[in-house]
């Protein structure tokens, strides 16, 4: 029998904050995503046309594997929303590796603890930018994003999730 899993997003999202406690690694994590987001206006800039079809191409994706991600691992849609937008325009892979790069020397030298990618790769992207957006907006700098936000971390399985 396999392990229980989150059944949303909105269930897993603090759980997600939970492994971002540490304000240096949410601070690696937004200069990833934020090269990560360089990349993908340059793809946008350089191949409009193929690239916005890639774009269109990885929100379907996206919706699919969001479904998926409720029941097991979707990373195989993620690596397909990866070599689609990679053969639009190459450039986002650079992004993709930049991304990655800053965000797990933030899990295994900062956090000391394994990134979520690993088990919920979909949802750890949209956690990612979800994050990157709260902190463009001023928030979770600094201490700990669960307590700004008046959140309580459940794990897979709890039926409430408390959060305002």
């Amino acid at each position: 029998m396999s392990a229980s899993r989150f059944a949303s997003f909105s269930e897993f999202f603090p759980y997600y904050l939970g492994e971002h406690r540490n304000s240096t690694c949410r601070i690696l994590h937004f200069f990833g995503t934020a090269g990560f987001f360089a990349a993908v206006v340059i793809s946008l800039i350089r191949e409009p046309q193929w690239f916005g079809a890639a774009l269109g191409i990885g929100v379907v994706l996206g919706l699919i594997g969001n479904v998926i991600e409720a029941k097991r691992n979707a990373a195989p849609v993620l690596l397909s929303m990866v070599v689609v937008a990679a053969i639009a325009h190459p450039w986002v892979l650079l992004g993709v590796v930049w991304a990655y790069g800053f965000a797990w020397v933030g899990h295994f030298k900062i956090e000391h603890n394994r990134p979520a990618t690993f088990v919920y790769p979909l949802w750890s992207l949209i956690g990612d930018f979800r994050m990157w957006g709260m902190m463009a907006g001023g928030r979770l700098w600094k201490g700990d994003p669960l307590a700004e936000l008046g959140w309580t971390v459940r794990m897979p399985g709890d039926v409430t999730v408390d959060r305002d």
